[in-house]
């Protein structure tokens, strides 16, 4: 399987580096293979403990360092950038740290499980991270997620299952789906959709997030 088919990274070029979140490490091989190929990797914070322990190692770990391990700290100290500033969390101050390397387009993994909040937080967080001018996809072991702004199209299998989180649509409609979508309110009332075919089209006049399953 190609790793960077439109389906799993919805881009038109492929990523430049990725971002290891400090949340469940992957279990399912499409994450897996992205962090195996990626040619960059920025840590946050004690998730350097978990890529080092898979004999990985990454080449930036960033953040207010306040969970990786003493013993990392003082071995790779010359990797480290410690940012204390608490207006951001670590995947943040990760992207920001890849965007002045004028790396835009990021594909982050373990941004999710562990806490709920913190998964909530990391993918709403790809709002923001689609208006800063970035090309960013979260990788979980279910699917991956994105934000949009717009119309769109994406390409999909039929039966291929989709979820759609209005943000701030006052217009969103679709083409492709079972269940024709409207301007939600409610994150839930945009899950468990399904294309019926190798594409699908969002119609909006704002922000939601995708989540494409694999």
């Amino acid at each position: 399987m190609c790793l960077y088919t439109p389906q799993y990274w919805p881009f038109s070029a492929p990523p430049e580096a990725t971002i290891l979140g400090n949340g469940e490490y992957p279990t399912h091989n499409i994450p897996l293979q992205i962090i195996e190929n990626s040619k960059y990797i920025v840590c946050c914070d004690g998730s350097a403990d978990k890529l080092l322990a898979h004999n990985v190692i990454p080449n930036l770990i960033v953040g207010d360092c306040d969970s990786v391990s003493s013993e990392v700290k003082h071995k790779y100290c010359d990797i480290i950038r410690q940012i204390n500033e608490q207006d951001t969390n670590d995947q943040t101050k990760a992207v920001k740290t890849l965007l002045s390397q004028n790396k835009k387009r990021i594909a982050i993994v373990g941004a999710t499980g562990n806490r709920e909040d913190h998964t909530i937080g990391n993918i709403a967080l790809l709002v923001e991270y689609n208006k800063m001018g970035t090309d960013i996809a979260i990788y979980t072991n279910y699917g991956v997620l994105f934000a949009c702004y717009g119309a769109q199209t994406f390409s999909s299998r039929p039966n291929q299952q989709i979820s759609i989180f209005n943000v701030s649509c006052k217009t969103l409609k679709s083409n492709g789906l079972t269940y024709q979508i409207y301007p939600f309110t409610n994150w839930w009332q945009g899950t468990l959709n399904n294309a019926y075919g190798n594409q699908f089209s969002i119609d909006a006049d704002g922000d939601y997030i995708v989540m494409i399953s694999y």
